[in-house]
């Protein structure tokens, strides 16, 4: 604005300039050097018969104020429920990754039903179960270890974030409970096993429901592991670990009377299945097992066999006796 009120003040000056030398040649003339419009634009006097335009100075330019609001936390996996499964008596760890925490504060709690009870709160645990316990790993995992899990700890877990509103991921815990069962070399399930002494005593253990093997599978007689027993000599065992079930059989060559007892097959320390098994040498056991593993036949020594016998003959004879007496009553009284 103020150079075309310059240039304008410049036209009147060359004007009246002009006006003041009394010329009347109509010839025309160069400007002079140094004439203000030998600097003039080309397109000045477009610009010039423009209608003005106010062009509000610096000072009076409206400033717009602009704010940056800071990050909000965010959960790095992409869903906000989770279920988790872990075999009982096994460690499982349950995962909070949050991004952008921004000094807010991440918690662990466990609900039933209405009520949540507090577990840890950022890197402290305020549970009185020892077996809960909370690890931070590098950069964002807010991890909750449970030690031992048991059935009592299936259920609800969140993680909740302290944000407003606040963030909340929700985990389910499925405890799963091994199906554990002692079959004998027929494959029949048995409470008692009966062996004469001498024979191999083959004992099968089946487990299933065990979707991540974590503990191994051990033999027990009476309190004596057997896995890596060499004191006795002629036992053997082999495991074989199948998709989501287990097989482990026990061999015990030349039985005798000493390895009469409990045999135990146990996964970790809380599953277990027990059989009770008999050797016996020569004689014939007071309960013998029937072919097809859920009878029992009861045998009978052989002296009582006898005196049963040898009475019978005798109520046998007495019978005959005593029907020939009356017979001879008869034929006497005709």
């Amino acid at each position: 604005m103020r150079s075309r009120l310059f240039w304008i003040l410049a036209i009147i000056y060359s004007s009246l300039h002009h006006i003041g030398s009394g010329s009347t040649s109509t010839t025309l003339k160069r400007p002079r050097a140094g004439d203000p419009f030998d600097t003039f634009p080309k397109n000045f006097w477009q610009e010039f018969s423009s209608p003005f335009t106010d062009t509000p100075d610096d000072e009076e330019l409206e400033v717009t104020e602009t704010t940056t609001h800071e990050p909000f936390p965010f959960f790095a996996d992409p869903y906000t429920t989770v279920n988790i499964s872990t075999q009982l008596s096994s460690s499982v760890y349950l995962h909070c990754r949050v991004n952008d925490l921004q000094g807010k504060t991440v918690s662990w709690m466990r609900r039933r039903g209405e009520d949540l009870t507090l577990i840890t709160f950022g890197e402290h645990t305020y549970s009185g179960d020892s077996r809960y316990s909370l690890e931070f790993e590098e950069p964002n995992d807010w991890k909750l270890l449970i030690q031992f899990a048991n059935e009592r700890d299936e259920g609800p877990y969140e993680c909740q974030v302290s944000s407003h509103p606040p963030l909340v991921l929700l985990v389910y815990l499925t405890i799963i409970v091994p199906h554990v069962e002692i079959l004998d070399e027929r494959g029949s399930a048995t409470p008692e096993k009966y062996y004469k002494a001498g024979s191999t005593i083959e004992l099968q253990c089946v487990i299933s429901k065990i979707p991540h093997p974590s503990s191994y599978i051990t033999w027990r007689h009476g309190a004596r592991l057997l896995n890596y027993d060499t004191s006795r000599g002629g036992i053997s065992v082999k495991t074989d670990m199948l998709p989501g079930r287990a097989l482990s059989r026990l061999y015990i060559a030349n039985a005798n009377r000493q390895d009469t007892g409990n045999y135990t097959c146990m996964l970790g320390n809380e599953i277990t299945e027990t059989v009770v098994v008999h050797v016996l040498n020569g004689e014939e056991p007071a309960a013998m097992q029937h072919a097809n593993g859920g009878r029992r036949l009861t045998s009978i020594p052989l002296p009582a066999m006898v005196v049963f016998f040898l009475g019978y003959l005798a109520r046998i004879g007495a019978g005959f006796s005593g029907t020939g007496m009356a017979l001879g009553r008869r034929g006497g009284g005709r």
